[in-house]
């Protein structure tokens, strides 16, 4: 049914395209007092259910007044079916009657307020239906996929041409068509063409015959009047001429080419299609031969000039193709969305263009002559090199709560006092929805403005590049989403998928972990239009490269049903990959391409070698070792040069946006040992420091997920706890960088960035791994200097033979501590969780590493070396339980010195069992300081 809206005085409707209605009404016009019979016609629409010979039930509801927007169906009498609901879903009620010829009834009744149990005083405004068979695998919708939707009528006076129930419609010459016309509480009914009367009756009913005799456009406009009000219905037909074929002028390209402050030229690449119109705020959304477009000889543009524009007035257009295909512009860089722009706050988006709801339907998008440029501060900013990158990925939507380019700018002081030099942005282009990850596209050239405006984030690229820190954009091309111009372009409605002659897409997609529609990057038409995408967005707006989603689904080998295969080595693939790599590097020289592949190591080698980087994914086994289970702690992955990787291009990451949380899996699923408990979220951020140690020290670029330095422990599924939550937005919590334990992990990282970034060694390539056990070990040499790392990953204490390379004085990086060594084979010992960085030369660090090492509570042993007698006196908060041991160097305990309730403070006088290294430990609670005694 029609949707009667008001424009420049007509009343003027959107429904969907065809002569033939998909439903029709007994009574034409009804009321939510009458009993209505639908007849269903299965052969229109989609298609779907055509000849469909089973049951055939309804899904449907009504919308109120109250729905706030076509997808809030209120009083569904059924729901949808599934595994668990199958019978509640398929009723007597809702089960609709073969007439035979694809044609089905459903008897609505006894009145439709009563079927659908709709309250009084709520005001029905239409009946919503999907048809289907009884498990819902066949659907019965619109052409384009889309829910039913028919009229409810007030009991008041009222018109509607029932058929054709077309807005407007493209028809041949000499087509005829039948104009049926039905009203309420009318004296008289009449229907003009042009302003002519051609039918008049003092019933509710006319019929009439029109014959398109001439080319032009036609206002078929019908009246009901009564002595003191009148209402219209009407629609438009026009009889289209012969299309002009055209060169396109030379120098021009596909989407909006700007000609001048008052004139555009725009082109649309459309293959097998056969027509197009401009529709816009130009022409008040009406084709007109104004707005024809003209069509390439190849038959695969269609192209228009379009003059007297408002010079810096931003128009919003579409375009409407073979007369029922309303896309916009797939290279325009806005688009006017009718269903989420409405959510978006003026604080985010000042200014916000109107949709012009009532003239069109679906995504649109905007153009603008004599548009402002910005004006880029930092003209040479040069990003870092490949193996230097310490990248932070980061989800707008959930950094700040005002989820915006301007709060990212207004906290890029915390991530450059973190020591990140690359922030790699979770999508930003255009994507379905505001509240999403943004792994969902439809536009690729557009800003998506749930975060700012355009000119924001290339304010925020340019701040960025002022302050040192490179910017990668995450570009989904795996696939698109169904509201994607090329996608809604090359449709095939009856499959609910992309048509077999899509130059884009493929029907079905080539591997089992593909959403929405899968790209077909063999095609030279795709490979276009992403080559188009990359070149933009550095050119544009000035990033430093991208981060490919999924870029192991580049690909038409075929493994649907085994997802083994889809990783086996695959050549075409490499060369794809290759191509667009190829194509950034021309767009930006020093532009960096970060795959996510997780293919078969011979195919990732090949990539590496070319110097793309790709996503080494370490979480679980970081998230191990972080919980206390050495077996399964293995980091060896880490290392592209355990891949055996010429080039360090690895990134690897202990978490990502697909990852569960360290810290949450710390403190739910942690290891324990006496009072060594990993679920204390004290012990378990202490071992976030441990993890971030042997994390960043490991040479090659690493990626941090937005507020793992903080030991953010909220899980993905936050907040069910399930799956179904995992796209669910999450509190940034800034209010942890307040509390002592969190800020002292952020100091860690921060101390560990900044070694990483400053110190030549954590770039060498001489380095070798021992981090399969619980003991772990890192050493690294460059420049006749060396570094050991060691943790003890284990929930006990433990020997650590530290294997130095020389004798000689080591400087403990992260406590500002030294350590002469004399025998290179001498043990330590390890308490839990306990870990060092041994430098040769000492490296004097700015982030303030005493803050970093600040212990729990005081310990002081005096004198120390001992010969005989010491006292060891601790200084902590209030009354508490306090245990004082130690133990020798091989970890074994030598005596219990003290064990009881201290108030504040305690002074224990003490005489060490025999002669060498002995190791005191201190326990108060969950908490523990270590101190080393020489007994001479």
């Amino acid at each position: 049914m029609k949707k009667l809206l008001l424009i420049s005085g007509i009343i003027f409707l959107i429904v969907s395209n065809g002569f033939s209605q998909l439903i029709t009404s007994t009574p034409a016009l009804p009321t939510d007092q009458n009993s209505v019979e639908i007849v269903f016609d299965a052969s229109l629409g989609n298609a779907g259910l055509a000849g469909y010979t089973g049951d055939i039930y309804v899904h449907t509801g009504v919308i109120t007044n109250l729905s706030t927007s076509p997808s809030d169906w209120k009083y569904v009498i059924t729901p949808w079916p599934n595994s668990t609901n199958l019978s509640l879903a398929n009723t007597t009620k809702n089960k609709l009657v073969s007439l035979g010829n694809n044609k089905w009834k459903l008897v609505i009744g006894p009145s439709i307020r009563s079927y659908y149990n709709v309250p009084v005083g709520e005001v029905i405004q239409k009946l919503a239906f999907v048809f289907r068979n009884a498990d819902g695998s066949k659907q019965g919708k619109t052409d384009t996929g889309g829910d039913i939707f028919y009229d409810v009528y007030p009991s008041s006076l009222s018109i509607s041409i029932t058929n054709p129930s077309e807005n407007f419609l493209f028809v041949d010459l000499n087509t005829t068509l039948n104009v049926n016309v039905s009203s309420l509480q009318a004296d008289s009914t009449l229907l003009y063409i042009n302003g002519i009367k051609v039918a008049g009756t003092a019933s509710n009913l006319i019929n009439f015959t029109i014959t398109a005799s001439d080319y032009g456009r036609y206002l078929v406009k019908a009246v009901a009047k009564t002595a003191s009000a009148m209402v219209a219905d009407s629609f438009y037909y026009y009889v289209r001429p012969a299309i002009t074929v055209a060169e396109i002028p030379a120098g021009m390209k596909d989407g909006i080419n700007y000609l001048s402050e008052t004139s555009v030229l725009l082109s649309l690449y459309a293959p097998l299609k056969q027509y197009a119109y401009v529709i816009g705020d130009f022409n008040n959304w009406i084709p007109d031969e104004q707005t024809y477009m003209k069509r390439t000889p190849d038959a695969k543009r269609y192209w228009v000039q379009i003059d007297g524009l408002v010079p810096g007035k931003e128009y919003i257009y579409q375009y409407l193709v073979d007369g029922n295909i309303r896309i916009g512009d797939p290279y325009a860089d806005k688009v006017s969305d009718p269903w989420n722009d409405q959510y978006i706050t003026s604080s985010t988006y000042p200014n916000m263009l109107t949709y012009p709801a009532g003239k069109t339907q679906g995504i649109a998008t905007v153009l603008q002559t004599g548009k402002q440029a910005y004006v880029w501060n930092s003209t040479s900013f040069v990003p870092p090199a490949n193996s230097d990158m310490m990248i932070y990925e980061l989800l707008l939507r959930d950094f700040t709560k005002d989820h915006s380019f301007q709060s990212l700018i207004d906290t890029l002081g915390y991530l450059k006092r973190l020591g990140i030099n690359t922030i790699e942005l979770m999508p930003v282009s255009e994507f379905e929805g505001n509240l999403s990850w943004g792994y969902n596209p439809n536009y690729y050239f557009a800003v998506d403005k749930y975060y700012g405006p355009a000119n924001d984030f290339k304010k925020l690229v340019d701040i960025c590049h002022q302050n040192g820190i490179a910017v990668v954009m995450d570009m989904v091309l795996n696939h698109a989403f169904g509201t994607s111009p090329y996608v809604m372009l090359y449709w095939d409605a009856a499959n609910n998928r992309p048509s077999a002659d899509s130059p884009f897409y493929n029907t079905i997609a080539k591997h089992d972990y593909n959403v929405g529609f899968d790209m077909n990057h063999e095609s030279p038409d795709t490979k276009t239009y992403v080559s188009r995408v990359l070149k933009y967005w550095l050119n544009e707006y000035h990033i430093d490269g991208y981060r490919f989603d999924l870029s192991k689904g580049f690909t038409q080998n075929n493994t649907l049903g085994n997802t083994g295969a889809w990783g086996n080595y695959d050549a075409s693939r490499i060369a794809i990959l290759s191509a667009y790599h190829d194509t950034i590097v021309a767009a930006n020289p020093k532009a960096v391409l970060i795959l996510e592949h997780f293919a078969d190591n011979s195919e990732e080698t090949v990539l590496a070698s070319k110097d793309m980087l790709l996503w080494g994914n370490m979480n679980y086994n970081y998230g191990e070792a972080a919980m206390g289970y050495t077996s399964t702690s293995d980091l060896t992955w880490g290392s592209y040069k355990s891949r055996g990787w010429s080039k360090p291009n690895l990134v690897t990451y202990m978490e990502s946006h697909d990852e569960e949380r360290e810290t949450f899996r710390s403190i739910a699923y942690g290891n324990a040992n006496g009072s060594y408990n990993i679920k204390d979220t004290a012990t378990a951020l202490q071992r976030d420091g441990l993890t971030a140690t042997f994390f960043l020290t490991i040479p090659g670029p690493k990626m941090i997920w937005q507020f793992g330095e903080r030991g953010y422990d909220y899980s993905i599924n936050y907040p069910s706890g399930t799956s179904d939550s995992r796209l669910s937005n999450k509190p940034p919590r800034w209010d942890y960088m307040s509390k002592p334990d969190r800020i002292q992990l952020y100091k860690k990282y921060s101390a560990l960035l900044y070694l990483r970034t400053h110190n030549p060694l954590f770039s060498t390539t001489d380095f070798q791994l021992d981090v399969t056990g619980a003991i772990k070990k890192i050493k690294l040499n460059y420049g006749g200097n060396s570094a050991v790392v060691l943790g003890n990953f284990d929930v006990v204490n433990n020997n650590v033979s530290p294997g130095f390379p020389h004798t000689g004085t080591w400087y403990d990086y992260m406590s500002g501590d030294s350590l002469v060594v004399t025998d290179v084979n001498y043990n330590l010992i390890f308490t839990p969780g306990e870990y060092h960085i041994y430098l040769s030369e000492k490296f004097d660090n700015i982030t303030g590493l005493s803050s970093v090492r600040k212990e729990p509570f005081s310990v002081n042993v005096a004198p120390n070396p001992v010969s005989d007698l010491c006292t060891i006196r601790i200084n902590a908060t209030g009354s508490t339980y306090c245990e004082v041991k130690d133990y020798n160097l091989l970890g074994s305990e030598i005596e219990t010195i003290f064990s009881g309730n201290i108030n504040s403070n305690l002074q224990l006088p003490w005489k060490p069992i025999g002669k060498g290294i002995h190791i005191l430990i201190v326990r108060i609670g969950n908490q523990q300081v270590v101190r080393k005694v020489v007994v001479q």
